[in-house]
């Protein structure tokens, strides 16, 4: 092969390599954000095995004020598998066959992908896998949303120092949030949108402001003390309290290795018309002896809410509390 062949061909398969990476970025950011594509016969979807997966995987959000769904499912025929829907990064895959199986596959046509495939001889076989691994299977996409949300905002970030400087910590914000508000233990950034804003609050208590027999009354007595002191609105004497109306959805997890507290509810501005969700997480650095606190809350009232908490949501997770 002669040197002006042999560039030729370098050339094409480096085009080519290229050309596929740009394709395979374009499709991560083209998925739409909290969508699941199920794959199965109209005759299932129509029926109770279709009623199941829109029981377990379109149920509300909770903590929003209007009913939402946690995913937004698109439904294709078994016949249109080999198409556009497998560029999703979430497919549920359901088969009438002369099996009962559940498996996971990874990556298996686009990245990242999960596919959950579930086949059963009759439709109960099919009800009883879902019901088995319906937990499990939304922890896994919820992750899955999360890490590609975070990928998206990589190449504009907010420059942090502020926020590492005070609080000890590398957290990655899009860089079309602004610092609204910082003193010595409280940093609020926020983000203009058309008609509301979204709002993330970073502050710390010591741990004695937490007792474990009454956790979710602490909690809320913290964060309304903050709406009091920094979260105000145009009239005189208005401040930001949680809705005594509804009691807020509180639970213990683990957060990147640490516990913390997860509470959800709504949030109301006091002597002012505006109102909307929050999501607070309360993590326990015992290194540090201290409470992390970090709070997403929107104000959006001509819109749904699911898609902009998700956001706040991905941006709190990717704290990273550094070593002391």
């Amino acid at each position: 092969m002669n040197k002006t062949l042999f560039l030729y061909f370098t050339f094409i398969l480096l085009t080519l390599s290229c050309q596929k990476k740009v394709d395979s970025q374009s499709q991560e950011k083209a998925a739409a954000i909290n969508t699941i594509s199920v794959i199965i016969d109209e005759q299932l979807w129509n029926g109770e095995v279709g009623d199941s997966i829109r029981n377990k995987f379109a149920s509300s959000v909770l903590g929003l004020p209007q009913e939402e769904p946690l995913f937004t499912i698109k439904q294709f025929p078994l016949k249109l598998f080999e198409g556009f829907s497998t560029g999703s990064r979430n497919m549920i895959i359901v088969k009438k066959e002369n099996k009962s199986e559940y498996s996971v596959g990874i990556n298996e046509y686009t990245k990242p992908q999960n596919s959950f495939h579930i086949s059963g001889r009759n439709t109960s076989q099919i009800i009883n896998l879902l019901e088995e691994h319906s937990a499990r299977m939304i922890a896994t996409m919820r992750q899955t949303e999360i890490e590609a949300w975070q990928k998206t905002v990589k190449d504009s970030l907010l420059v942090t120092k502020k926020i590492k400087s005070k609080f000890g910590v590398d957290i990655t914000i899009p860089g079309n949030y602004e610092y609204a508000l910082t003193s010595r233990n409280f940093v609020w950034v926020k983000k203009e949108i058309t008609s509301g804003n979204i709002s993330l609050l970073i502050y710390q208590v010591p741990y004695a402001r937490i007792h474990n027999y009454h956790t979710v009354n602490d909690i809320v007595k913290i964060r309304d003390s903050i709406g009091r002191k920094y979260i105000h609105g145009r009239p005189k004497n208005s401040m930001m309290l949680t809705e005594e109306a509804y009691f807020p959805y509180f639970s213990k997890i683990k957060f990147n290795q640490f516990e913390a507290y997860e509470t959800k509810g709504t949030w109301q501005m006091k002597n002012d018309f505006m109102s909307g969700p929050f999501i607070n997480y309360a993590i326990k650095d015992k290194a540090n002896h201290r409470y992390l606190i970090l709070e997403g809350f929107c104000y959006a009232p001509s819109k749904t809410k699911r898609d902009l908490m998700f956001e706040v949501e991905s941006i709190i997770k990717s704290v990273k509390i550094l070593k002391k």
